[in-house]
């Protein structure tokens, strides 16, 4: 991404035909999909890309099993084939995963649940291609799929294989089980690819930018006032359209307006709650679909070497812009996990925690979040605001369509969507990746995974002080070199945009980056200090604000 300055610098300058609000994945996606059909673009975003609920998800890319049984089967299908899709397009980003669905005591595993599998196996397919043998799909599992990835259909395996996959079931003793497939993704990363391809399509984007107005010629949307968080001085970014795509916060922009004319759904945000365990202390080669009482499930997923259990679905009625794991999510998701594995799992075994508000859509009645609709809902006002919210990760290209589309509709343009055919960066592997002394065999793995072939740029970093080649973290393979380099091509601001979003560091081991005696952080804050000209004052203070974010988003779970 181009430096933020040169960025600011040109949106105050340029006047654009397209200028998105919100820079999480939906608002890449619009800013990817306007910009591929010849728009000019602007993107703003008032914290960090991907701050939000973007880098706060399962990190599935899935069609939602759950969501059969309200029979939801339009948003099903819809996801299944959009994760097809991704594999082929950031085969790097998005992986296929086995998930099993377990039984124990020598039943049989749960008919229905086979029913449901059946027609989500169904629903993946676009005719025969679906039928392929399972050994394919197990071998892209295993060794990474390639551009025609699709999944096998789902079996009954034995107790045996069941432990196989889900090693920390072995005390329970399996007899039996249901294996298939999704997708799993790194979701921040996700973003900033998005945000990469839709530079390199000529948008301009910047962080750190707060819509306060939406500035209006003749009663229309002439774009957008800005206020840099940095520097507080304020810029009109000028523009023929404007979409909010702000997801749980879209009925901020302008609320008289959308709910005076629009018949805008109302946005009741829903608290997901997620924990991270060492894989030694829960061992996970697949993921598990674990009861968590009464129709509920939750998921326990092997994810960047721990192990990934989430979510919890409650209505939120509290501060969104840092949202908190609350205690009593912490001891659900835990109790489910003990019951469900047979381990005695406590707070103090929690390596790090996150929570996150997604914008589910209601039409005002009072049901529970669970039952409020998942679709994406597309709006514009008399200004000629057009906000998409609502949707999920998976669907999040069909989101950015359907607003784009009502762009082209209303222009009378003849634009035709390509994102089903544009490549999100591109892969490399790491067996190819210039070797650096000092830099861990196990990091160049997670840099292709991470960044794909620009690893190499990584790397390039790695190698310029023998410090950046080390670890930011003992056990595990992220680079201190991330820091700079993302300070450098990422718009990174801050300690936090390196350990929450730039690397997942901070979800990881939250707890250890929090501990008194931690060199991590403050290591990060030096070498992210050195690429932007923070003085030691500064680096002091950014790393006291980094312990500040941290306890705001309660990354290190306390034993109470």
């Amino acid at each position: 991404m181009i430096a933020r300055d040169t960025a600011i610098e040109t949106l105050g300058r340029e006047r654009f035909d397209v200028v998105v609000i919100g820079g999480g994945i939906t608002g890449a996606g619009v800013a990817l999909d306007a910009a591929s059909r010849g728009y000019s673009v602007a993107l703003v975003e008032k914290a960090d890309f991907a701050s939000g609920t973007s880098s706060r998800s399962s990190k599935l890319v899935h069609g939602g099993l759950r969501y059969l049984q309200s029979f939801d089967l339009g948003l099903v299908r819809e996801a299944l084939l959009e994760r097809q899709l991704l594999v082929k397009l950031a085969p790097h980003l998005v992986t296929p995963l086995q998930l099993v669905v377990p039984a124990f005591d020598g039943v049989r595993p749960d008919r229905l649940v086979g029913i449901g599998l059946n027609m989500y196996d169904v629903m993946a397919t676009q005719g025969l291609r679906g039928r392929r043998s399972a050994r394919r799909a197990e071998r892209a599992v295993g060794e990474g799929a390639d551009s025609d990835w699709s999944p096998a259909r789902h079996r009954v395996i034995s107790g045996e294989e069941v432990v196989e996959l889900l090693p920390a079931l072995s005390t329970r003793r399996p007899t039996g089980g249901y294996l298939f497939y999704d997708c799993q993704t790194d979701d921040a990363r996700l973003v900033l690819s998005v945000l990469g391809e839709a530079e390199r399509f000529g948008a301009i984007c910047a962080n750190r930018l707060e819509v306060i107005e939406l500035a209006r010629e003749h009663g229309h949307g002439s774009g957008v006032t800005v206020r840099d968080a940095e520097s507080g001085s304020e810029v009109l970014v000028r523009a023929e359209n404007v979409v909010n795509a702000t997801g749980v916060w879209a009925d901020r922009i302008r609320p008289e307006e959308l709910h005076s004319e629009a018949e805008a759904p109302r946005i009741v945000p829903s608290r997901g709650t997620h924990v991270t365990i060492a894989h030694s202390d829960l061992p996970l080669r697949a993921g598990a679909v674990v009861p968590a009482g009464g129709s509920r499930t939750i998921f326990a997923l092997p994810w960047l070497g721990r192990s990934l259990i989430g979510t919890t679905d409650n209505n939120h009625d509290g501060e969104i812009d840092h949202v908190r794991p609350a205690p009593e999510d912490i001891e659900y998701l835990l109790r489910a996990t003990n019951s469900f594995f047979g381990t005695e799992l406590g707070i103090g075994d929690l390596r790090g925690a996150y929570a996150g508000v997604r914008p589910l859509i209601s039409s005002g009645d009072a049901r529970k979040s669970v039952d409020i609709s998942r679709k994406a809902e597309l709006y514009e006002t008399s200004s000629g605001l057009i906000t998409i919210t609502g949707g999920k990760l998976t669907t999040w290209r069909r989101m950015a369509k359907l607003a784009v589309d009502r762009l082209v509709e209303r222009d009378g343009r003849q634009a035709p969507c390509h994102t089903h055919e544009i490549p999100l960066g591109q892969p490399v592997d790491p067996a190819t990746l210039t070797r650096v002394p000092g830099v861990g065999e196990e990091s160049y793995a997670a840099l292709a995974d991470r960044y794909g072939y620009a690893a190499e740029r990584v790397l390039q970093t790695a190698a310029e002080r023998a410090e950046l080649a080390r670890p930011i973290l003992t056990g595990l393979p992220d680079l201190l070199a991330e820091a700079p380099f993302s300070a450098r091509n990422e718009q990174a601001r801050s300690v936090g945009d390196v350990l929450l979003r730039r690397t997942r560091v901070g979800l990881l081991a939250g707890r250890e980056l929090c501990a008194g005696d931690s060199e991590a952080a403050a290591r990060v804050a030096r070498a992210i200090g050195a690429e932007l000209g923070w003085d030691e004052a500064r680096v002091a203070g950014e790393l006291e604000r980094f312990h500040r974010e941290a306890e705001a988003e309660g990354i290190a779970p306390q034993v109470q």
